[in-house]
Order: C-alpha cells, then sequence, then structure tokens
C-alpha cells in the first residue's frame, strides 16, 4: 500500500478513456488537488476551461470490465479563501409563471471561506446580511470512465457517476463504481465547499481542494450504478432524465445490492425498501437529474 502525491498539470471537461496520469494498486492512497467549476486553482488563477475539469483518470491495476471499484474519500479540504456561485434558481425547478421572478443567471456572488465558515462577502437583502453558514465540503463530479469508448460531458451523470452534486458525497464516505473500461479510470473534481439539496441554483459555493482518496477493488463483483455508504446508510444514485427514470435506476440498484451482498430474497428486499427507504435529490440543474436511494444500516444485518 502507497499513499501517492499527484500534482495535475492539465484537467479533462470530459470523464472518458483519456491516458493515465498515474497507475495506483488496490489499497492504496492518493493526495491530489483539484480545480473550480471555472478552472481556477487553489491561487484564483484560470488554468483550464470549464465545466467541472477533472483531475485524472487514475488507472486502478487489476480492474477489469464487471468489477466494482471502491472509493473511500479520506479528506476534502478547500484550498483557498474565496469560493463563488449564482444566487438564482434554476428555471427548472419552479413553475413557469415563477420564472420571470428569478435573478439573471449572469449574476455571481462570492464567499469567503475559512474557520470552517462560508460568508457571504456583499449582504443579500437585508434579512439574510452576509449570511455565514457551516461548510460541508463535498465533491460534485467524479466517476469512472463509461462504456463503449464514450466520453461524457462533466456537465452530466450516467451510469459511470459523473456531474451528480450530491451533497452526501463527504469526507468518510465510501463510493462504488462499476467498471467498465480496463483500469477503472477514475476522475475527480468540481469541489463545492458547502451546496443545498439537488444544486438548485446549479452551483455550490464552487471552490478549489486538496483531496485524500483511497482504492480497493471488488473482483468479480458486477454493479450497474454507483453505490455509497457512510456510518447510518447505504445509498445508490440513479443518473437519467425525466425524474421517474432515475428513481428507477436508483431503486433497481438497491434492490440487486441488498441481494447481492446480505443474501436476501427478491421478495425480502422488496418488503424491506417498501417500508424503510428513504429518498434525496441529488443534481436537479443539469442534462440528467440525480436520484439518490437510501436504506437505514440500523435495518440491515452487521
Amino acid at each position: 500500500m502507497t499513499t501517492h502525491h499527484f500534482t495535475p498539470d492539465h484537467y479533462h471537461n470530459t470523464i472518458g478513456s483519456h491516458p493515465p496520469v498515474l497507475h495506483i494498486a488496490p489499497g492504496d492512497t492518493v493526495i491530489t488537488t483539484t480545480v473550480d467549476a471555472w478552472g481556477m486553482d487553489d491561487t484564483e488563477k484560470k488554468v483550464t476551461d470549464g465545466p467541472n475539469p477533472m483531475t485524472g483518470p487514475f488507472y486502478i491495476d487489476g480492474a477489469e470490465v464487471g468489477d466494482t471499484l471502491v472509493v473511500h474519500i479520506d479528506r476534502l479540504t478547500p484550498n483557498r479563501i474565496t469560493g463563488w456561485g449564482r444566487p438564482g434558481l434554476a428555471q427548472n425547478v419552479v413553475d413557469p409563471a415563477a420564472v420571470p421572478t428569478l435573478p439573471s443567471r449572469d449574476l455571481t456572488i462570492y464567499w469567503d471561506v475559512a474557520a470552517g465558515t462560508a460568508t457571504l462577502r456583499q449582504p443579500i437583502g437585508g434579512k439574510l446580511g452576509k449570511f455565514p453558514l457551516p461548510i460541508n465540503p463535498m465533491i460534485g463530479c467524479f466517476g469512472v470512465a463509461p462504456a463503449d469508448g464514450q466520453a461524457i460531458s462533466t456537465a452530466t451523470s450516467a451510469e459511470h457517476g459523473g456531474n451528480m452534486d450530491y451533497n452526501g458525497f463527504v469526507e468518510g464516505v465510501t463510493v462504488y463504481f462499476p467498471v467498465f473500461q480496463a483500469g477503472a479510470l477514475f476522475h475527480l473534481g468540481d469541489g463545492h465547499a458547502l451546496q443545498g439539496d439537488g444544486e438548485m441554483s446549479g452551483t455550490g459555493v464552487e471552490i478549489s481542494f486538496e483531496v485524500q482518496f483511497t482504492v480497493e477493488l471488488l473482483k468479480g463483483v458486477k454493479s450497474g450504478w454507483p453505490r455509497g455508504e457512510n456510518d447510518e446508510y447505504l445509498f445508490t444514485a440513479g443518473n437519467a432524465r425525466p425524474l421517474d427514470q432515475c428513481v428507477q435506476n436508483a431503486t433497481t440498484e438497491m434492490l440487486t445490492w441488498l441481494q447481492q451482498r446480505y443474501g436476501y430474497s427478491a421478495a425480502e428486499a422488496n418488503f424491506l425498501m417498501g417500508f424503510v427507504v428513504e429518498y434525496e435529490v441529488g443534481n436537479m440543474f443539469d442534462p440528467a437529474y440525480t436520484m439518490i436511494c437510501k436504506i437505514p444500516k440500523r435495518y440491515l444485518p452487521e
């Protein structure tokens, strides 16, 4: 098991079968950096173009089609003091009659990020003021190379992961990705210091990160969509549009995982989900929506 310190010198705006920047083995840890969604680094210098430039890809030795890549998010640390975002909600999350009342999508607001808090530089109205909020660093866009040699824009998401913008992808979470290409080819970027459910304004508090992650490999364990777990929940992610399709993706993946991991029958998995399942929205702004299907671990075997 090796710890690799990797400094990126180029980035990708698609997740695909790009030449790997580093070969790593199962059990290895990587410490690296990401730029923000505009391509700005820790010095606030624009070093590449958006949207959502990716660090990587990292080639995991031994990963083959039909395996599952395990990514432990060990640490997510904002590495500068300025974040940015937009104040207006997306048009697709409000009634059509409310669209003319939304702030312009051309507006940008800036945040000071320090001491575990994000604070607006300029007050928003008389009621909100500078609106200090505790940060909750999360990865907005990450995943593996998709099947059939595709290169999929980092503005969207699918079976391989991508721009899911689920604010549960935080430090301490373990994420599982289907392997569609040799080496898996893991990419990551689009760090947020803070983001509400669904990324309803199309941004979080966008910022660059120092990231530490550790990889493992489940040989011969097939999965269909991204999976994850934390101390309290198992969860699965479906990425599609319309909304009912990503609900179907996430729900079906959870049914499969419960049977695969715990040996439940199909009837047992159906019964359990019918009475204890929970759902959260990931991205509701970009071309594919994300739905998260969750099962509390207190209902599952040790």
